[in-house]
């Protein structure tokens, strides 16, 4: 018999099934964020790709994520969050398989594109489950176990693709995800409750979606092919999102959740430190294979220490987010994290792994733990409850589209495009100068974390209690506290 929604304990077995169910189902979709980076160079040569298509093969992924994440929150809201979270997931599964045989390029672009549309109905559900099922002082923990796991199954993404591609082929990275899509679409079924906003309805809003996606892919194209007329195309197309999203009667982004100053602030952070961690997890495994002639799985395996530090921390930053406010934590944790990145810029070819490239890995580390679980607990807290398909959608996508915009202008930036992504020297120089960058961005976020995030935003709005008394008029109430 499945539990009842928004009662489940942290500690009991059907809610420690909910967070393996969501952990192991938004893994799929954060391992292959990063698990193709560690191949990139080898599918390179395998399907002669040049730096413009390996971006698309990130960025494919990243755009229709980017663009249909709102509308899968929506989707979970409306018809129900596990439903669509299963959904994502067999359709995730179907993608992957088509990735693992793609014969070429092109049709690997293709592959990846309907692999974000599957990611984008699973991710906003898989945290939309855990927010709507679990009680509310068991909240903060499953959040913080599921930010923890999830970035432990992101950081092993890398060493798991350099083992798959050293021992059998970069098509193996894909081909791991069947298992694990069929163990979560059958087990989802079984053991998470379903649960859907009962004020959703209407109309899906398609025109807001179309507007998303023209927007992005437009942007990105402008930005990776320097084409001015795809730039104006998707700048318009985004102000015309925004304005019938304002239009709407059902809008699959309802602009009124920005109205919530805490909301707001939070996602811009995302915005700023997910961009800089995009483009630091893009360039690395490629700068230590080209650059420092590590074997793949020696490339993935050099970042295993951030995966140790989110599994040992990140459900203890959770809980200290909610003991003395996510204001500090993520304000520190973006420095710590830009002060990582600039220690990776005294990396040298023939420098050993523990002297070099360790320590800064272990700064990064720490900085990310301190981020990750207080963020997202700030987003979902900062809304209605009964939005957190969308709150999570709106987040997810945020992360996503600073993911998206920094692989299409980093590249540039550095120095790296065409043939020069595959040559040594100029990838030591271009990795050096995105670290700087990325650094800046990290730390920029710290700065508007302290300006924008409250200390008090987690701890619970306190219970309205009615008075009445005996004389005609309103009954008396204390005032409630508003997150705006």
């Amino acid at each position: 018999m499945q539990p009842t929604p928004a009662e489940l304990a942290f500690d009991s077995n059907a809610g420690r099934w909910v967070v393996a169910v969501a952990v192991l189902g938004s893994g799929l979709a954060f391992l292959d964020a990063t698990v193709v980076n560690v191949a990139l160079p080898e599918i390179g040569r395998d399907l002669g790709a040049s730096t413009g298509a390996l971006q698309w093969i990130l960025n494919g992924y990243l755009l229709s994520l980017a663009s249909l994440i709102l509308l899968g929150g929506s989707l979970g809201d409306r018809y129900g969050r596990r439903r669509i979270f299963v959904l994502g997931a067999g359709l995730f599964t179907g993608a992957s398989l088509l990735c693992a045989v793609a014969p070429t390029v092109q049709a690997l672009v293709a592959a990846r594109f309907l692999q974000g549309v599957a990611g984008a109905l699973l991710t906003p559900g898989s945290l939309a489950m855990i927010e709507s099922s679990f009680r509310a002082e068991d909240r903060a923990r499953a959040i913080g176990a599921w930010s923890g796991l999830g970035g432990v199954a992101t950081a092993l993404g890398p060493l798991l693709g350099g083992y798959l591609v050293d021992a059998v082929s970069w098509r193996a990275i894909f081909l791991i995800n069947l298992p694990i899509g069929v163990f979560v679409v059958t087990t989802a079924r079984r053991h998470v409750p379903e649960t859907r906003d009962p004020s959703a309805g209407g109309h899906l809003d398609g025109r807001g979606a179309a507007l998303a996606a023209l927007g992005l892919a437009g942007t990105t194209y402008a930005l990776i092919d320097r084409s001015v007329i795809a730039g104006v195309v998707g700048v318009a197309a985004l102000v015309g999102f925004l304005l019938a999203e304002r239009e709407s009667p059902d809008p699959m982004m309802p602009l009124g959740i920005f109205a919530s100053r805490q909301f707001t602030a939070a996602n811009l952070v995302t915005f700023v430190v997910y961009g800089a961690l995009s483009g630091f997890f893009f360039l690395l495994v490629a700068f230590l294979q080209i650059s420092l002639r590590y074997s793949p799985i020696a490339a993935g395996a050099a970042s295993m220490p951030v995966t140790g530090l989110m599994l040992a921390l990140s459900a203890r930053s959770g809980a200290l987010a909610q003991r003395i406010g996510p204001r500090i934590p993520l304000t520190a944790g973006p420095i710590v994290i830009a002060v990582g990145m600039l220690l990776m810029t005294r990396i040298d070819p023939g420098d050993a792994y523990v002297s070099t490239v360790l320590p800064a890995v272990l700064v990064f580390g720490l900085g990310l733990v301190l981020v990750v679980a207080p963020v997202t607990s700030t987003v979902l807290a900062a809304a209605d409850a009964r939005h957190a398909g969308v709150a999570s959608g709106v987040n997810n996508a945020v992360s996503r589209v600073a993911g998206l915009l920094a692989v299409a202008v980093l590249p540039a930036v550095a120095g790296l495009g065409g043939s020069r992504f595959y040559d040594p020297a100029a990838m030591e120089d271009g990795f050096r100068t995105a670290m700087v960058v990325c650094a800046a961005l990290a730390a920029a976020g710290g700065v508007l974390a302290w300006l924008t995030i409250r200390g008090d935003v987690l701890e619970p709005a306190p219970a309205e209690t009615h008075f009445s008394c005996d004389v005609a008029g309103t009954p008396l109430r204390p005032a409630s506290r508003s997150r705006a």
